[in-house]
């Protein structure tokens, strides 16, 4: 049962800001995080169920500032990659143990983060060998499976494509266009599984003013910082993700 009181929206506000800023500004590694800040007052089914809708808004704000400024290709990758594992998260949510999951995509997530600070590219040349196509399909399926049952599917996305050598607008929207494939594939088995309900729908009208704030703020915040900067937050938002993964895993 979603209470709609004055501790929900103590914890959902920020963390609704925050999706908005990640996804709108600062890659959606992090913005899954918002799902588990937001776990912390309410039911996970229904913190996943709450999020969704506006992750969508989001989606659909932050849209048009970067309309065709993605890698098509990458985008590609991911999106037909995404679709099954979106299908395998409908499948196995109720049987699925989000623990393990979360530790793997959070040793995925730090190891990648330590490779890169091996090789001198955090504030440096990002010029290294990019991952072959093969890759970004199973980049793609882990991200659509782990987006379903956590929301959590950025770093497994950013992982790809921050081998591919993109600026940092590029790679911006290409996530902000992958992910906008992804949540709406995940609208319909969500409904089925009974993730949404009147009182989440009364909850997203409320944060909706909320989330396009973080958005509109993300995107001003994404075309002030300098490309450099803005991969090495990058980085440390990845870092930081990964070892919350592996955190909310051990324990």
């Amino acid at each position: 049962m979603l209470t709609l009181d004055w501790m929900f929206f103590l914890t959902a506000g920020p963390a609704v800001i925050f999706a908005g800023l990640s996804k709108g500004g600062f890659g959606s590694g992090a913005s899954f995080a918002s799902a588990g800040i937001l776990a912390l007052a309410i039911e996970p089914g229904l913190a996943l169920g709450v999020m969704l809708p506006l992750l969508m808004l989001i989606d659909a704000a932050t849209l048009r500032p970067y309309w065709r400024k993605w890698n098509a290709k990458s985008a590609a990758l991911l999106i037909c990659g995404a679709l099954p594992g979106v299908a395998l998260g409908a499948a196995l949510y109720k049987a699925a143990d989000p623990d393990v999951l979360r530790l793997l995509i959070g040793t995925i997530s730090v190891a990648f983060v330590v490779w890169q600070l091996t090789k001198h590219k955090v504030l440096g040349n990002r010029s290294g060998k990019e991952f072959p196509a093969w890759v970004g399909g199973i980049a793609g399926a882990v991200a659509g499976f782990t987006s379903f049952v956590s929301h959590a599917g950025g770093p497994p996305a950013a992982i790809y494509l921050l081998s591919k050598n993109t600026t940092k607008t590029e790679y911006q929207a290409t996530t902000v266009l992958v992910f906008w494939f992804i949540n709406i594939a995940k609208a319909i088995p969500y409904a089925y599984l009974g993730m949404f309900t009147m009182q989440t729908a009364a909850a997203n009208l409320m944060l909706a003013p909320l989330a396009l704030f973080g958005a509109w703020l993300g995107v001003r915040a994404h075309h002030a910082v300098p490309e450099r900067i803005f991969f090495a937050l990058t980085y440390v938002l990845l870092s930081i993700t990964g070892i919350k993964l592996i955190w909310d895993g051990l324990a």
